[in-house]
This record gives structure tokens, C-alpha cells and sequence, in this order.
């Protein structure tokens, strides 16, 4: 069904573009853009503030890291047990729902990101989603995330319990995504794609800034690679709990990402992201399409998305960091030998912290 759901949107996708050639534009009251919606038009000037205030003038740093986090925290709080998925809830009831134990250190972002709401007319849903599909343009390798508008403000916060954590079971993990909007097993491992610029504050207090691969500036493979590497459990004591330690100094590993790579039900599949660039921009492009139009009719939403710009390339291969080689691989995919990949030349280095904005 994944690939049936991946495969229609893809038909959409080009027939936008088709249609899109044969639109003609309107010229925007900025008098320097043109869009194919004139409600798109007031996008130019936030993708500049954000741009210039929020982003630091196009890095792919920490803000841009939490502002994509915001926007899965957001729209993940819809179920059958309520929530308006992505809908600003987070933001508009900020006191309940930052207090929620999975949400803890997101309220950063979101206290960033309200001068930039305050000062451009956008539902707080829109705001949050556009945020974050802007931010990853900024990551050499992503894919060009669309965006939205039209989702009315949320009217109650999202529920607790709606936002896996990091020391849930697969079998919690995967119920929960199914629960939230129907993703299969394989579209949760596509979502966990965005964790290739991740990086972990309070997972373990003691080592803020810890990213969860060895390039968290670049939307890259590395990811998969690198938690697939032999690993150990930590028992589980308050400071880290739900984490795994890294053989790779300097770099976290949740404890719910060692598990989808190591479970039958998922570890082919992230297998299959490994040194594979294209399929990890095809296949994130499209479950955040999916995510970030959850509890709304898509038909009810105007496409923006060629305000958003075309994220810089990258070509380079997937690579062991120094000092490790296949024989460092903890390979759970039986149906599929592991790829030979080439290993970094020099000494064995720490991964440093990204860096606080």
C-alpha cells in the first residue's frame, strides 16, 4: 500500500507541474515575485525574514534542525483518541503542551519562532509547517519540501501520548504512526529520514548538541549507515535513558532508532536508505507530504510550494568514518548483503556538537 500511496503522488506531483507550466502568474504586490496563487505571494517576504532571522542567513544549523522537529511534534498529535494534527496546537497551547515529557526542550523553538509569527499573517499551523520545509532547504542533499496554506488555527491542544519517544517498543512505535494517519511500516522508517540533521539536547543533559550522525549539516545517508555500527545498550538510568552509545565518539543513537534497524519488520528497509541519495530524498519528500497536511483535506489547502527554494546538491557517497569497516556492521536485513563502502582516511575522530544558535 506504500508504494501504491508513494506511486499516486508522484502522478500528482507531475501533473502540478505540468499544470503549473500552463498557468499564467500573478505578479505579487512586492512588485519583484510572481506566484501561481496570489495567496502564496505573502510567503516571499517570511521565507526572508526567516531566512535572514531565524536561519542565519541559509546555514543548516540547530534551528533549522528544531524547526523540522516542530513541525513532526505538531502534526503527530491527531489519533483516535483526539487531536487536530497539524494544526499550531503546539504553539497556541504552548503551556500544555510543552509540559508533555516527549515535548520537553521544544518550547526553544517555538519562543523563537513567535516574533516571526507575530509579524507575518499566517495561521500558526501554516507558520510552523512552511518553517520547517524552508529550514530544510537550507541542507545540502534534501529534497524540496512542499508547502502549504489554508489550515485554520487549532481550538484545543493535541493530547498527551501522541508523540513517540525514545524508549518506546517498535510495537508502540509503529501502532502510534498507524494511529496518527495510517503510515505503514516502511513510512515510518522514511520519516525517521529526518533524523540525518538531528541532534539531541536532553536525551542525555550531560552532552547537549550531540548530533545523531557524523554530518548533521547535510541531508545525507550517514544516518543509516552509522546506526547500523555495533552499539551498546545503556541500562536505562535517568540521565540517558532511551539512548544507545555510539561506538562513534561524540554521536548519540536513540534507543528506538537501534531497534527499527535491528527489527525484521523495518531493518531491510533501512537497509535500503544506505548510500542511497535518491531514494532518501523521494521517499522523505513524500511521507512529509503526508505528515504535514495531517487532520486536514488536502483539496481544502493552496500548494505553495514553489516558494520554496531548491536545496543544494549533493553528490558525494555514503562512507565509513575512519577507523570502521563492514566487520564494525551489525547487519539485521538477511535478505540483502550490506554494501561494501569505502572507510575515511586518518584516525578515529570524535563528532562534534552542533553548535547552539
Amino acid at each position: 500500500m506504500a508504494f501504491k500511496a508513494l506511486a499516486a503522488f508522484l502522478s500528482v506531483a507531475a501533473l502540478q507541474v505540468a499544470n503549473a507550466a500552463l498557468t499564467r502568474r500573478v505578479a505579487c504586490p512586492d512588485g519583484i515575485n510572481t506566484a501561481t496563487n496570489a495567496a502564496c505571494c505573502s510567503l516571499f517576504a517570511l521565507r526572508d525574514d526567516l531566512q535572514q532571522n531565524l536561519f542565519d542567513n541559509g546555514e543548516c544549523g540547530e534551528d533549522v534542525h528544531e524547526s523540522l522537529r516542530l513541525t513532526f511534534h505538531d502534526a503527530i498529535g491527531i489519533g483516535s483518541f483526539g487531536g487536530g494534527g497539524a494544526d499550531g496546537s503546539i504553539a497556541i497551547f504552548e503551556d500544555i503542551e510543552t509540559a508533555f515529557h516527549a515535548n520537553a526542550g521544544i518550547d526553544e523553538i517555538i519562543n523563537e519562532q513567535k516574533p516571526l509569527v507575530a509579524r507575518h499573517n499566517l495561521t500558526v499551523g501554516d507558520f510552523i509547517q512552511f518553517a520547517g520545509a524552508l529550514g530544510v532547504s537550507n541542507c545540502p542533499g534534501a529534497p524540496r519540501l512542499p508547502a502549504f496554506l489554508g489550515r485554520p488555527n487549532a481550538v484545543a491542544p493535541a493530547p498527551d501520548k501522541t508523540v513517540p519517544e525514545p524508549f518506546d517498543s517498535v510495537d508502540s512505535i509503529l501502532a502510534r504512526f498507524a494511529d496518527a494517519g495510517n503510515f505503514s511500516t516502511v513510512e515510518v522508517v522514511w520519516m525517521l529520514i529526518s533524523h540525518t540533521i538531528a541532534a539531541a539536547d536532553l536525551v542525555d543533559p550531560t552532552i547537549p548538541g550531540t548530533p545523531f550522525d557524523s554530518t548533521p549539516g547535510r541531508f545525507d545517508t550517514q544516518f543509516f549507515l552509522e546506526t547500523q555500527l555495533k552499539g551498546t545498550l545503556f541500562p536505562g538510568t535517568a540521565g540517558n535513558q532511551g539512548e544507545v552509545q555510539s561506538p562513534l565518539g561524540g554521536e548519540i543513537r536513540l534507543q528506538s532508532d537501534h531497534d527499527l534497524a535491528r527489527d525484521s519488520r523495518t531493518a531491510c528497509e533501512w537497509q535500503s536508505f544506505v548510500n542511497n541519495q535518491a531514494k532518501l530524498q523521494n521517499r522523505f519528500q513524500a511521507v512529509f507530504t503526508k505528515m504535514t497536511v495531517l487532520g486536514h483535506n488536502p483539496d481544502d489547502l493552496i500548494d505553495c510550494s514553489e516558494v520554496i527554494p531548491e536545496p543544494p546538491a549533493f553528490t558525494g557517497s555514503a562512507t565509513f568514518p575512519a577507523g570502521f569497516t563492514n566487520d564494525d556492521v551489525e547487519q539485521a536485513c538477511a535478505a540483502t548483503p550490506f554494501p561494501t563502502l569505502a572507510t575515511d582516511p586518518g584516525p578515529v575522530t570524535s563528532v562534534a556538537p552542533v553548535p547552539p544558535s
